[in-house]
């Protein structure tokens, strides 16, 4: 045979093992991994520290906290716990954990490995962004700020190992949603005492090899901005009822680039859709397109610490400029609506304020009134944005707006989900995109981020009254009366607008039809442990 002819059946045999190449989505379809987009690449996985969406995704597989939740309305269902009792005033809640609830190193998990873990968020050093959620509980807010040191006077005991008992500082209905939050997980704190300070931000005890976790997954390949695989873990105490293997974690740059990778076979789910192929698969693949309600509102966020942004008239102004219309109609597309205020409209049956508007007339006032007439002596400022998603666009839409309508000039800074997160925690930025997503399903969830006490505020802005309403809010049993206090607190607020509420958000994703037990809902959990593929 020629030299010539076994190069050339080599080639053959090559592009047909090429073509013959099975694409990860059928071959999961077969072994039941699921590959699923994040967007953004993860910043961190420790659950106690975590506050972005694509961080939440994951660490949601790896962890479970004493309350789970169901897969279709997100109810409050047995986690860790398998039962509990709650006080007839209700203030102390005592949970029972299980017995076979393992550690995925074979450990118990106790009671203790609760406190122990509520210890460390509470912990200064640690500055959890997200300790605020714990106040809830007696004595965690006094500990929390240093007013008192014994952690012992905070409400958690355990009368033993399988008994946890919770004494709330006073009652709140919403108190089993909180627990599914990752905030409430439970770590093993002797894993991360092997890699250092426990109370320490990027302590590696959640690199692979290292993170001991007690969900229905285990870490086992963590490769930055290429993949995350979390495999069945088979110390969990359902182990039985999760049918998935595995989760590949996929981060893109680009939200174009997890459209072609879900066109290609390689993701079942997406995290989001560029907004110029929403009408093509609405058209073409409506099967695959899945466009849900989101309790989620996109806003910028300012840093109203710096110069000429501390000023409240050139906020409004900036606010007032702002086409929210525009903007979903024309660019977004996906049924997202207009916000006239922060927390959406029918959280829990709780209408806010519809102060926020669109008017450049009313805008262009009040910046000359501030003293920059048609943006004369105002400064440039830099607007920060995602890399990933459809934030550049959304940037730029806005950045003309505001040329246009004021005068104003901004730079648009694209950031890496990592560095943007750094940014805003250090108020290392001037204005800057963001969202919020609901925790739970309690106005509070979005009012609760502003109060000067949260460690998600990122602003800069405080309002004594504004704290005064929260608190009055929290202890006030009847539902009406304490809206009429959380309203009262979201128009303080917004008239202050260190937020500018641009629109309430839509999930808007493509879906493979072999993904099951996946159902749309407000806060767009999907527990893992209830999902499967059907070829």
């Amino acid at each position: 045979m020629s030299m010539r002819l076994i190069l050339c059946l080599g080639l053959v045999l090559s592009l047909a093992g090429c073509w013959s190449r099975e694409p990860p989505v059928d071959q999961g379809n077969r072994e039941q991994v699921l590959h699923r987009g994040l967007g953004a690449e993860v910043a961190d996985l420790d659950p106690h520290v975590v506050t972005g969406l694509p961080e939440l995704n994951v660490v949601s597989a790896l962890f479970e906290g004493l309350v789970a939740e169901d897969p279709r309305d997100l109810s409050p269902v047995p986690g860790v716990a398998a039962r509990w009792d709650v006080s007839a005033d209700g203030l102390r809640h005592t949970f029972h954990l299980r017995a076979d609830a393992r550690w995925s190193n074979g450990e118990p998990v106790t009671a203790q490995d609760f406190i122990a873990s509520y210890r460390r968020v509470l912990t200064a050093e640690l500055a959890a962004d997200y300790a605020s959620m714990l106040y809830v509980v007696e004595n965690a807010e006094a500990y929390h700020r240093g007013r008192i040191d014994d952690f012992a006077q905070v409400g958690f005991s355990a009368p033993d190992p399988q008994t946890l008992v919770i004494t709330l500082e006073h009652p709140a209905p919403h108190f089993l949603s909180l627990l599914s939050h990752p905030v409430w997980y439970p770590v093993y704190l002797p894993a991360l005492a092997k890699t250092g300070s426990p109370t320490r931000r990027g302590n590696p005890w959640t690199r692979p090899g290292n993170l001991v976790s007690n969900g229905p997954f285990v870490l086992r390949a963590w490769r930055p901005d290429r993949v995350i695989i979390v495999e069945k873990s088979p110390a969990y105490w359902d182990a039985a009822a999760v049918r998935l293997n595995a989760i590949h974690f996929h981060p893109s740059p680009d939200v174009d680039g997890e459209e072609r990778a879900f066109r290609a076979g390689q993701l079942h789910i997406t995290e989001a859709l560029p907004v110029s192929k929403v009408d093509t698969y609405r058209r073409d693949r409506p099967e695959v397109l899945q466009i849900s309600p989101f309790l989620d509102t996109y806003f910028f966020r300012i840093n109203v610490t710096r110069p000429v942004l501390n000023d409240r008239q050139v906020r409004q102004a900036l606010n007032l400029a702002i086409d929210r219309a525009a903007i979903v109609q024309r660019i977004t597309r996906g049924g997202q609506q207009p916000a006239h205020s922060f927390t959406p409209p029918g959280t829990a049956g709780y209408m806010p304020p519809e102060v926020v508007r669109s008017d450049p007339e009313a805008a262009r006032a009040l910046l000359a009134a501030a003293g920059y007439p048609e943006g004369r002596g105002l400064p440039v400022f830099d607007l920060l944005v995602n890399s990933s998603g459809n934030h550049r666009v959304i940037g730029e839409a806005v950045q003309e707006m505001w040329r246009h309508e004021l005068g104003v000039q901004v730079n648009l800074v694209n950031m890496e989900q990592r560095s943007l997160l750094a940014a805003r925690r250090t108020l290392d930025y001037e204005i800057m995109r963001s969202d919020w997503v609901g925790d739970y399903l309690d106005p509070t969830t979005f009012l609760d981020v502003f109060a000067s006490t949260s460690g998600n505020n990122h602003t800069g802005w405080s309002s004594a009254d504004y704290d005064a309403l929260l608190y009055s809010a929290a202890r006030t049993p009847d539902r009406a009366q304490r809206y009429a206090l959380l309203q009262r607190a979201e128009r303080i607020l917004l008239e202050a607008a260190p937020i500018l509420p641009v629109y309430y958000y839509t999930t808007v994703r493509l879906v493979h039809p072999a993904v099951r037990g996946w159902y749309p809902n407000l806060l767009d959990h999907h527990p893992y442990k209830h999902v499967w593929l059907e070829p």
